[in-house]
């Protein structure tokens, strides 16, 4: 580095400080192709008539810009500090070529006298001298967020962040019907096609800035995204589970597992594994515009009629009910991936539904028996009577090969008992509320509910061979005011 001195005029301290104030072409600051390093411009400058003064001695005023640093009594000094500077710059930023240009400005001024404390001066320029780069500043909305190399790395870090958002083919499709300038050819059924990819107002400008702080248009983009440019893990420790993981990092579950695509509710964690639980900040939102052509299914219409001829809880399809379909286009807005808008442009009723129509009884069933009994199985025989059976009393009739394996309430009641009762297996139990109780026992399914109503003839179940049973058949008995009585005498 060299260093031209040209001496002209001599100018008091004051003088000069009001020559550098209203002639900043004095400081030159320059344009750097790579790295901006502060280096050195001699103004040397003697006062008008000095010459004949006799012997005077110089201090020599240093200027970072504009900023005054201090004096020094021997501008070497100064020079040195910029050569370190410069060999630190070249060992650290190896990917950057280092130009030391000026940005310090070095005035001489001839006195009678000094006291100038060069070691103070000359850390305090060590410490404000640094190496600066050029580089491009992506701007979000007239702020700068990040720093890259060039407009090159400028303009892939915006296509980076938007093909986080769409693939590279939508991208490609968008960006050849933009520049073609014709319209869309119809959509198909089934497609979805990407209309428009918009962001904030994102601009880029050219600026100097130290060279830690440019990035990669990879880390551009993480940054941009989540506020940070590394994920924040948690390792699992022994007894976490998802949902205080989530809350003890403001994060809902769902967020968690959006974080974290491997996982789910019924994911099984592992001590020492990483979760990630960066809570995303974004500093640029990324709005995809999208629109779809979708035959849909109509749902159809279940309608209820009333029928006075059947009994209340029985219910009967009038009219089998089909979905229509309909033909919808949409307009999608996302934005960083989560739809925001979904709004129907067109619809076109391709098939109209038919409407489910069921019929439901109204009419009420009367709690209380007639005391009148009518056979509780679809035909059938009588396969063991009442009474004395194999060393013991059998008490009631088994009743064998019916027609089909329906159950029937003997009169109408009120359902008391329906569930498992040990030898009797599956049995159900009506109070007719006329001193008579009905059992029915060895079911392999029960139809009703304790406290149902049933009308007499209706089914209460399906035959089977359950609990102490030798083959499929019904026991059924009937009570009288708490005793047993022969059903064979009622029928």
């Amino acid at each position: 580095m060299s260093s031209k001195w040209n001496k002209k005029r001599d100018f008091t301290k004051e003088q000069t400080t009001s020559l550098l104030q209203n002639h900043k072409g004095m400081i030159k600051t320059a344009a750097v192709s790579a790295i901006l390093l502060s280096s050195v411009t001699f103004n040397l400058a003697f006062a008008k008539g000095s010459e004949d003064k006799g012997s005077l001695d110089k201090v020599y005023h240093i200027y970072l810009s504009e900023n005054y640093i201090g004096s020094v009594s021997n501008p070497d000094a100064v020079e040195d500090i910029i050569k370190e500077k410069e060999t630190e710059a070249k060992t650290q930023f190896k990917q950057f070529s280092v130009d030391a240009e000026s940005s310090i400005s070095i005035i001489p001024e001839q006195v009678f006298s000094y006291n100038t404390n060069d070691q103070e001066v000359l850390t305090a320029l060590k410490e404000q001298l640094v190496a600066k780069a050029e580089a491009y500043a992506l701007n979000v909305n007239g702020q700068p967020v990040v720093y890259l190399k060039d407009v090159n790395d400028y303009e892939k870090t915006i296509r980076l962040l938007k093909l986080k958002f769409v693939s590279e083919e939508q991208l490609a499709q968008l960006e050849a019907s933009k520049a073609s300038g014709e319209p869309l050819p119809a959509l198909q059924v089934g497609q979805t096609r990407i209309i428009d990819v918009k962001m904030d107002t994102v601009t880029g400008v050219e600026s100097e800035v130290i060279p830690s702080k440019i990035l990669t248009p990879e880390e551009a983009v993480q940054y941009l995204q989540t506020g940070t440019l590394e994920k924040e893990l948690y390792t699992v420790q022994a007894g976490d589970v998802l949902g205080a993981i989530a809350m003890n990092h403001n994060l809902k579950t769902a967020e968690l597992l959006e974080l974290n695509p491997d996982l789910n509710e019924n994911s099984v964690l592992q001590i020492g594994q990483q979760i990630n639980v960066t809570v995303e900040k974004p500093l640029v939102n990324v709005q995809v515009v999208q629109e779809k052509l979708l035959n849909e299914k109509i749902d159809y219409q279940k309608i209820v009629e009333e029928d006075s001829t059947m009994y209340k809880g029985e219910t009967v399809t009038k009219q089998q009910g089909v979905q229509g379909q309909k033909q919808s286009s949409y307009v999608i807005t996302e934005v960083n991936g989560k739809v925001t808008e979904k709004t129907v442009t067109s619809e076109v009723i391709l098939q109209k539904p038919i409407d489910h129509i069921v019929k439901v009884g109204t009419k009420v069933i009367s709690s209380r028996g007639t005391g009148d009994f009518s056979w509780p199985a679809v035909g059938g025989y009588i396969s063991s009577s009442m009474g004395s059976r194999w060393g013991s009393y059998h008490r009631g009739l088994d009743i064998a090969g019916p027609s089909n394996y329906n159950i029937k309430a003997a009169d109408n009641g009120v359902v008391t008992a329906a569930g498992w009762d040990g030898s009797y297996g599956y049995r159900i139990i009506i109070n007719h509320n006329n001193g008579y109780k009905t059992l029915y026992a060895h079911l392999s399914r029960i139809d009703v509910k304790v406290g149902q109503t049933v009308p007499k003839g209706s089914v209460i179940g399906i035959m089977g061979s359950t609990g102490n049973s030798t083959g499929t058949h019904l026991h059924f008995e009937i009570h009288k005011n708490g005793s047993l009585v022969n059903p064979l005498s009622y029928f």
